[in-house]
């Protein structure tokens, strides 16, 4: 269960995260986005060696990122692949000569996964949609993301879109049309609070459909192997 895959998460979620629930990782940066994101993908699928899951990197290298989440103490399972955008540009360019449609690239990769996996490939994460938005048309973004979150769970895949938050508390990308926070079944914030005049990084679910969970924020702190989430702050 996705509760139990990061220590004392089961007393943030009461029921687990629904399989198949796109969530996004909302926070400003150095707020454990994509340490909370990379460790419970690794410990479900240490867990569980029978499924398959992709972190997707396009905010750093591949070498760069493991570098960092090995600093935390979380290791990578044999069973989640790390990519970075460069392996997707890669993989589809031959394909698709000039034309670098990112947004085309990751449904591709999903759909080969899928295919080759079947439904043992059940988790996914993006690292960031913020970066994901920087390389690809902006025209139509909330029509994109709908369809793009539509095909997450038409493949029953348990996501984890990070996004960033600037220091306005606004989530990037913007729509133009609106926020796009909505098309999502879960959102899960991250961000830093002052306690004891000691600055600190918290976790609040503010939403999770068909889950039933705590809505306090609960402090994070790293531990000899990767994430643990403490008590509520004003407890």
């Amino acid at each position: 269960m996705l509760k139990n895959a990061i220590e004392g998460l089961e007393n943030v979620f009461e029921t687990d995260i629904p399989h198949g629930h796109v969530v996004m990782i909302i926070g400003m940066p150095g707020g454990f986005k994509s340490a909370f994101s990379y460790n419970l993908l690794a410990n479900q699928l240490q867990a569980n060696p029978e499924d398959f899951g992709i972190y997707l990197t396009l905010e750093e290298s591949t070498a760069s990122h493991l570098r960092n989440m090995t600093s935390l103490g979380i290791e990578l399972p044999d069973n989640l692949m790390i990519s970075d955008h460069t392996d997707v540009r890669k993989q589809f360019e031959d394909n698709m000569g000039d034309e670098h449609d990112y947004m085309r690239m990751i449904q591709a990769t999903l759909e080969y996964f899928k295919n080759e996996k079947g439904e043992n490939f059940k988790y996914f994460a993006l690292d960031s949609l913020t970066a994901l938005y920087s390389l690809i048309n902006p025209s139509d973004l909330r029509i994109r993301m709908f369809q793009f979150f539509k095909e997450l769970r038409s493949k029953e895949l348990t996501s984890f879109i990070i996004v960033e938050e600037d220091e306005f508390g606004e989530t990037i990308p913007y729509s133009d049309d609106g926020s796009i926070s909505f098309l999502v079944d879960g959102i899960i914030m991250t961000g830093e609070v002052e306690v004891q005049q000691e600055v600190m990084v918290y976790l609040q679910v503010k939403k999770m459909r068909a889950a039933v969970h705590s809505r306090k924020k609960h402090i994070i702190e790293v531990g000899d192997n990767g994430l643990n989430i403490l008590g509520p702050v004003f407890e």
